[in-house]
């Protein structure tokens, strides 16, 4: 059942775990991070609420304050398909359909109660034309997003089930807890009860 994204938005009182993520891909003056301010809302999605979806073209960038984001899909036998999840710190958007502004393929769902900063497509538009080099810190964050999406994939597959949890465990421990096992048994390609024996079997 897809739920409607909440509407309410109001200003953050700080960024400045956005601001300390942007600056280690370049340099920001203050009246620079100022600007990127006044274009950044609020945003609070409840669990199971959606960011973008399937179908509809995307129209915001968001960066996560706090909370747990999924991006997936629906195969073509109707089963519902966890691809990677986002926390906290990182930016979060579908990049060809925001910047192609095409309809998405793929939702992003909370997975827990979120916080995000967003910014509209017309004031993502607007710091990328007053802020020199912004496009430059754009496309490195890009770049490090894409090689976290090949990190996270490639291990599904050519290791076995356990092998895979080991590697979630292992990598993403922050993540087990805060993680419905349904969506982690998704993720790793696996049914919900393999997944469980899996854990049994490793305590």
């Amino acid at each position: 059942m897809i739920k409607n994204a909440p509407t309410a938005i109001a200003k953050f009182a700080t960024m400045d775990e956005m601001v300390e993520y942007v600056l280690q891909f370049g340099n920001l003056n203050r009246q620079q991070i100022d600007v990127i301010a006044e274009k950044a809302q609020k945003l609070e999605l409840k669990k199971e609420d959606y960011f973008s979806e399937a179908g509809k073209i995307a129209k915001q960038v968001g960066f996560i304050v706090e909370g747990i984001l999924r991006i997936c899909y629906y195969d073509n036998k109707g089963q519902e398909i966890t691809k990677y999840f986002i926390d906290e710190n990182n930016f979060v958007v579908d990049l060809h359909s925001f910047d192609d502004k095409v309809p998405s393929s793929e939702y992003v769902q909370a997975v827990t109660d979120c916080q995000l900063l967003v910014f509209s497509q017309q004031n993502w538009e607007e710091i990328a034309n007053t802020i020199v080099g912004w496009e430059n810190i754009v496309n490195k964050i890009v770049k490090k997003s894409l090689i976290q999406k090949i990190e996270r994939r490639s291990p599904l597959v050519s290791e076995d089930a356990t092998a895979r949890y080991r590697a979630f465990m292992e990598k993403y421990p922050q993540l087990l807890n805060r993680i419905p096992l349904s969506y982690l048994a998704s993720y790793l390609g696996i049914t919900q009860s393999s997944l469980s024996r899996i854990r049994k079997n490793i305590r």
